[in-house]
C-alpha cells in the first residue's frame, strides 16, 4: 500500500465534525477531523470567525447527523466576541433541526474565553483540559476553536533572535498540548490564522518557499501568506485558505466572491469550493479540482 493511501485509510476512519453545511462537508470529506489541528487562513472580514461559529454549534447535531453530540470550547483573542452573530446561527441551527433543539438554547454548549497572549493562553491548557474531563452535567467537550492564533503574537516580541527563538518555542508549546488534547480526547482543533502581504517577493519567515498545493495565494487582488511564518506552518496538520476578491456574474455585475482551497492536507486533494455568507449561515455553492 502506498503511504498516501495508507493515510487517506487512517483519516477516512477518524471522525469528522459536520462544520454546518453538505456541500462544505463533502468538500471536507466529512468535515473537520478529530486528533489533529486544522488551520483557517484568511485575511479580516473574509469570514473566518462566522465558518468558526457556524462549526462550533455544529459540534451538538448527533453522529447521525454530522455532528459530535458535543459542546465547544471557543477561545477568542480578538475585542469583541462575536455574540450577536453566534446567536444568529444558533436560531438557524434551531429552526433547520427544530426536533433536536426544541427546548435547547445551541448557544448554552458553547464556551467562550478569551485569551490575549501566548503566555497566558499556555497558563490556561490545564485549565482547559479540567474543563474537557469536567463533563458530568453537559454535552462532552470535543471542539476547540482558537480565533486567532495569530493574535496572540501580535506585540509581545521584537524581531531579535532571542525573541524568535522564543516565539518558535511557544509555537511548539501550544500547538504540542493542542495535538496532545486532540488525540487524547478525540478533538477537532481548529484555529485561525490571518495574513500578511508579500514583501519583496517572499513570506517573512518563508522566503518564498512552496508550502503545500498552492504556490501563490491571492486576496482582495493582493499577494499574501499566512502569518507566524514556517515555524507555525509545521505545527498543523491541514491548512485551508479562504480568500475574496471582487468578480462578475453571468447578468455583468460585481459580487464579493469567497473561496475555501486546500493549501495541504493528508487526507484531501487540492481543491477550491466557493462559499456565500448569508444571515442563515456559511454555505458552499461549488466545487472543483484545483
Amino acid at each position: 500500500m502506498k503511504p498516501e493511501n495508507l493515510l487517506q485509510n487512517i483519516h477516512l476512519r477518524t471522525q469528522k465534525c459536520s462544520v454546518g453545511c453538505p456541500t462544505l462537508n463533502h468538500f471536507l470529506n466529512g468535515g473537520v477531523p478529530c486528533n489533529s489541528i486544522t488551520e483557517l487562513v484568511a485575511e479580516s472580514g473574509s469570514g473566518k470567525t462566522q465558518f468558526c461559529l457556524q462549526l462550533a454549534l455544529s459540534a451538538q447535531l448527533p453522529p447521525s447527523h454530522g455532528g459530535l453530540s458535543a459542546s465547544s470550547l471557543y477561545i477568542h483573542s480578538e475585542f469583541p466576541f462575536p455574540i450577536r452573530r453566534l446567536r444568529q446561527l444558533s436560531l438557524a441551527l434551531r429552526s433547520t433541526y427544530p426536533h433536536l433543539f426544541r427546548s435547547v438554547d445551541p448557544c448554552d454548549s458553547v464556551f467562550v474565553r478569551g485569551v490575549y497572549s501566548a503566555d497566558e493562553f499556555v497558563q490556561l491548557i490545564p485549565i482547559i483540559e479540567l474543563h474537557i474531563l469536567n463533563s458530568k452535567f453537559r454535552l462532552p467537550v470535543r471542539v476547540i476553536v482558537v480565533d486567532s492564533i495569530a493574535a496572540l503574537f501580535r506585540s509581545d516580541f521584537e524581531n531579535t533572535g532571542s525573541d524568535l527563538r522564543r516565539r518558535s518555542s511557544l509555537f511548539f508549546k501550544i500547538s504540542g498540548a493542542l495535538k496532545s488534547l486532540a488525540k487524547r480526547y478525540g478533538l477537532a482543533v481548529m484555529v485561525t490564522n490571518q495574513v500578511v502581504d508579500m514583501i519583496g517577493g517572499a513570506c517573512p519567515g518563508i522566503t518564498g518557499m512552496r508550502i503545500g498545493n498552492l504556490t501563490e495565494l491571492y486576496s482582495s487582488g493582493r499577494q499574501i501568506c499566512p502569518a507566524l511564518g514556517l515555524a507555525w506552518a509545521n505545527c498543523v496538520n491541514s491548512r485551508l485558505f479562504l480568500s475574496r476578491d471582487q468578480a462578475v456574474n453571468g447578468n455583468g455585475e460585481l459580487y464579493q466572491r469567497r473561496r475555501l482551497c486546500v493549501v495541504f492536507a493528508p487526507h484531501l486533494p487540492a481543491s477550491s469550493c466557493d462559499i456565500v455568507i448569508k444571515g442563515e449561515g456559511v454555505f458552499g455553492v461549488e466545487m472543483q479540482q484545483a
